[in-house]
């Protein structure tokens, strides 16, 4: 009987490979010989540029395979077996579609589809229909190029090598960004100016400042040297985080990357921050945890600050990171705070297949350990949603509203009164949530902190009344310095 149902099995399982739906892709590697060892992705849209657009939130479906070895043209199988979002190849929606592949050798770029040294190919257009025996072919035949960014009067691109990261990575790392000058930085020679860090949000870049000639703006009438940091790095945002997978973030911006700063521009010593959403998060982490290298920070509509209320999930009580209590599906996304959008299961399934440099991803890049496998270990399980307790209790690390509840005595005198945080009562992905906690808990704490809360989202709560609230608190954060340091 063992062995008729063996057989059995064995039948069921060629008969259904056979019928499966099917791509074979290789790739060809110039000025390479070196065989191919990662994860190949195969993209498919209705849209022309399948690589475009936020993982999670569009219409792509997406596929992956690791494999190893493979020379130049060599054919790998992407069938029902690979990684799959939102179905499995044979079960997609039937009809046409632009496909992509991208071989994905992970140098140290975020995004898949635009980390240079990465092999793609051309989209084409693929008619899948009913035919399950037709099988697509792709060529990769083209390498992502490493930006250029070009350099103006009052733009410059500092790239500072960090030893700290590259121990870390086990290859060259540097920390970079586009110093932004103030128009009286070339008319008053002899002048010094304070530092505005601004940190962007998930996916930003500093290259969108490559060959730009608008000066840097003032804080109010301020002028200021504005350094833009994007945080990119192969596991996402590093947030600029001490992390156990991305390295020491934090370390080498303040031991490395600001001296090699104030080294070669005319820095006067004081150091302001601000960013939004991720970069709100990253500058409410360094005024934090590096109070005395910051002397003020406008932290803007920030990632979750309070681990109690992760996008509406506690981290610290829940199960799930798919489904609430009585069953229905969290939200990782709304619109105007309250209609849902992306559930947290629908991109954590994407992730899955996209397999790196995404947002979920980027989360579990910087605050897990670093599982034996090498790979960061995850807080829930991507098929059932189960949050592991064990990630969260390192996870505990980086929630910043513990660490000054834990810590306010020691760190109260070199920190109160340096942060704000202002968010839009309508955030999107229900950050303002968090943003509530942390207050209630910093005036349990009789903290100068500022917090404030305006009409908006996520994307619409940048009025001019927003942007001069917060520029404000900055002036004044720069006038208590110039105080201290007359």
């Amino acid at each position: 009987m063992k062995k008729i149902l063996f057989s059995l099995l064995l039948v069921s399982s060629v008969i259904t490979g056979a019928f499966a739906q099917q791509f074979e892709v290789s790739y060809v590697s110039p000025g390479s010989s070196q065989p191919f060892t990662g994860y190949v992705v195969l993209y498919l849209s209705k849209d022309k540029a399948p690589t475009g657009g936020m993982v999670g939130f569009g219409k792509t479906a997406y596929f992956s395979v690791y494999v190893k070895n493979i020379k130049p043209g060599g054919t790998v199988k992407i069938n029902d077996d690979a990684n799959s979002y939102p179905a499995a190849l044979t079960d997609i929606q039937r009809g046409p579609y632009y496909a992509e592949v991208v071989w994905d050798k992970n140098l140290g770029g975020r995004a898949i589809a635009e980390s240079p040294g990465n092999i793609y190919s051309e989209p084409i257009k693929v008619d899948i229909d009913k035919n399950t025996k037709l099988v697509y072919h792709l060529l990769a035949d083209k390498v992502i190029p490493a930006p250029e960014f070009k350099e103006t009067a009052v733009v410059k691109e500092l790239r500072v090598p960090s030893a700290l990261l590259t121990k870390s990575q086990g290859r060259p790392v540097t920390v970079d960004a586009a110093v932004i000058l103030p128009k009286e930085y070339s008319s008053d020679p002899n002048r010094k100016f304070p530092v505005l860090f601004k940190v962007s949000g998930y996916g930003g870049d500093y290259h969108r400042y490559s060959g730009s000639t608008v000066p840097g703006a003032p804080i109010d009438t301020i002028p200021v040297i504005t350094v833009y940091l994007d945080g990119n790095c192969s596991g996402g945002h590093s947030v600029y985080a001490n992390s156990d997978n991305n390295g020491p973030w934090g370390d080498a911006l303040t031991t490395e990357f600001i001296p090699a700063l104030e080294k070669q521009f005319r820095c006067n010593g004081a150091k302001l921050l601000t960013g939004h959403s991720s970069g709100g998060w990253t500058v409410a982490w360094l005024q934090t945890h590096y109070p005395k290298v910051f002397d003020g920070t406008w932290s803007s509509s920030p990632d979750p600050v309070d681990f109690r209320s992760f996008q509406k999930i506690n981290l610290y009580a829940d199960k799930n990171m798919f489904y609430g209590k009585d069953s229905t599906l969290n939200s990782v996304a709304t619109i105007a705070g309250f209609f849902p959008w992306v559930t947290m299961k629908d991109i954590y399934l994407a992730e899955n297949a996209v397999y790196r440099g995404e947002q979920m991803h980027s989360f579990n890049f910087v605050f897990s350990k670093k599982g034996a496998d090498g790979a960061p270990q995850q807080l829930c399980n991507y098929a059932t949603g189960e949050i592991d307790t064990a990630v969260v209790s390192y996870w505990k690390n980086y929630d910043i509203s513990l660490y000054l509840r834990t810590k306010w005595d020691q760190i109260k005198p070199d920190l109160d009164g340096k942060l704000r945080i202002s968010v839009g009562k309508q955030d999107n992905f229900l950050l303002n949530y968090a943003v509530v906690l942390l207050d209630g808990e910093m005036k349990k704490l009789n903290s100068k902190f500022q917090f404030a809360y305006y009409p908006g989202d996520h994307f619409t709560v940048s009025s001019p009344e927003y942007v001069k609230d917060g520029y404000q608190f900055l002036k004044q954060k720069y006038a208590d310095w110039l105080a201290k340091n007359k």
